[in-house]
C-alpha cells in the first residue's frame, strides 16, 4: 500500500494507520504513487469501467464497482464537448472518487474500520453511501439542513445514516471531522483523502482515450473543494510526463459568483485563501449551485496552484446565468442539476478553442432551479 504525504511540512505516513489528516499541520494529505504508462491501445479489450486505467490507479481492486466510468462524450458545438458524467450509478461525477474510498476502507479491513463517516451539500454523501452500501460498511453522512431533499432520500436508501447539521457547509465538515476522530471510523472524505483524487482523474483519462489519446485544448471544471480539478491536473500531468499527450490543456476554474473566494484570490494574486485575505471579501451569498458554494476549500493552494501552471483561469457565474443555462441545456435533452451546469454557463458559447465541459449531476436530484 501507497505512502500519505502531507504537502505543507513533508510528514509521512502509512495509509493503513494514518489520522484523516497530517498530525503535525491539519493538512489534507497527497498520496506518494507514481502512475505507470496507460496503453490506449489496448484498452478497448479491457473492462467497460473507470478500472480500465490500472496502471494509473492506486487500488488495484475492484470489488465494490458498480460499473462507474466510461460515461459519453457529446458534441455540443463545433468548440465544446460535454461530457455527461451525471449518467453514473448515482448520478454524479462523485461516484469515480467514492469507489475509491469504499474500496480502501474495505481492504483496510474490519479489524481497523468499523464504520465510515462522510459530510456532503449532497452528491458525495449519496456516493459513499452507495458503494458503502455495495461493500456491506457502515455509513454516516452528514449534511447541510439545505441539503436537497432528493439527495438525502438517496443517502437513506442506501442504508446510511444521516446526520442533519444546522448551519453551512463548513458547519457540516467540521461535525463530520469530528466523528471521524473517533476509533475503528474511516473518514470517508473527498476533500482530505487522496484516494478520491485520483479517483476523478479518470474523467481526464476518459477523455484522452474517447479523443483518440489527445485533449481538448481547455477543461473547464466547476470548483467548491477542488476535487474534480485536483484529479484533472494529476492525471493531466501523468499523461505528460509519460510521452502522451504533447501538450497540457488549460484548466478553466467555475464558481457562483456568490460564492467565489478563489477566483477572487486568482485575480489578486494570492497564492492561498489567508485569513486577511477572506476578510476583505463579502460574505458568501446563497446560490443554486450547492454543490461548490465551499468558503474555504482545505485544498486552496493546490487548487490556486493547478489552475496557474496549466496557464488556465477562473471565471465567474450570475445566479441568472445559471438558470438560463439549465433550460439550455435541458432544450438540447440533457437535464442537469443547477451545479452541474455552471461550466456550461461559463464557456458553453466558446468559439476560440477547443472545451470540455462536466455535466456533473442529474437535474433529478435538485429540480429546476428556480
Amino acid at each position: 500500500m501507497t505512502t500519505y504525504l502531507c504537502p505543507v511540512d513533508g510528514v509521512r505516513a502509512a495509509v493503513d494507520s494514518a489520522p484523516w489528516c497530517c498530525p503535525e499541520c491539519g493538512s489534507p494529505w497527497d498520496l506518494e504513487f507514481t502512475a505507470a504508462p496507460v496503453p490506449l491501445k489496448s484498452l478497448g479489450q479491457r473492462v467497460n469501467s473507470l478500472w480500465r486505467y490500472e496502471e494509473a490507479l492506486p487500488l488495484p481492486t475492484k470489488a465494490v464497482s458498480l460499473g462507474e466510468g466510461r460515461t459519453p462524450l457529446v458534441p455540443m458545438t463545433p468548440t465544446v464537448c460535454a461530457k455527461l458524467d451525471f449518467l453514473m450509478p448515482t448520478l454524479s461525477f462523485k461516484d469515480r472518487g467514492a469507489v475509491m474510498l469504499a474500496e480502501l476502507a474495505l481492504r483496510l479491513g474490519p479489524e481497523r474500520v468499523h464504520r465510515v463517516v462522510a459530510d456532503s451539500s449532497g452528491n458525495a454523501g449519496t456516493a459513499v453511501a452507495a458503494y458503502c452500501a455495495r461493500a456491506g460498511l457502515s455509513c454516516t453522512v452528514y449534511v447541510p439542513e439545505s441539503t436537497s431533499p432528493k439527495k438525502t432520500e438517496q443517502i437513506r436508501a442506501h442504508g446510511a445514516r444521516l446526520k442533519r447539521v444546522q448551519g453551512d457547509r463548513e458547519a457540516t465538515a467540521r461535525a463530520a471531522r469530528a466523528a471521524a476522530d473517533e476509533e475503528g471510523t474511516f473518514y470517508a472524505s473527498h476533500v482530505y483523502n487522496p484516494y478520491f483524487l485520483h479517483g476523478t482523474k479518470t474523467y481526464v483519462y476518459e477523455l484522452w482515450e474517447d479523443l483518440g489519446g489527445s485533449l481538448p485544448e481547455a477543461i473547464a471544471v466547476p470548483v467548491g473543494n477542488g476535487t474534480l480539478l485536483l484529479g484533472a491536473s494529476l492525471a493531466i500531468n501523468e499523461l505528460h510526463a509519460h510521452g502522451l499527450i504533447a501538450d497540457r490543456p488549460q484548466l478553466i476554474a467555475v464558481q457562483a459568483e456568490a460564492v467565489s473566494p478563489l477566483a477572487a484570490a486568482f485575480h489578486a494574486g494570492e497564492d492561498d485563501l489567508g485569513t486577511e485575505f477572506l476578510a476583505t471579501l463579502k460574505p458568501p451569498a446563497p446560490t443554486l449551485a450547492e454543490g461548490i458554494a465551499i468558503p474555504r476549500p482545505p485544498r486552496a493552494r493546490q487548487i490556486l496552484r493547478a489552475v496557474r501552471e496549466s496557464g488556465g483561469t477562473f471565471l465567474t457565474v450570475t445566479e441568472d446565468r445559471i438558470r438560463v443555462a439549465q433550460m439550455e441545456l435541458a432544450s438540447r435533452g440533457l437535464f442537469v442539476e443547477s451545479t452541474g451546469v455552471a461550466c456550461w454557463a461559463a464557456v458553453g458559447e466558446w468559439t476560440d478553442r477547443t472545451v470540455a465541459v462536466p455535466l456533473c449531476g442529474a437535474g433529478a436530484k435538485t429540480g429546476l432551479a428556480i
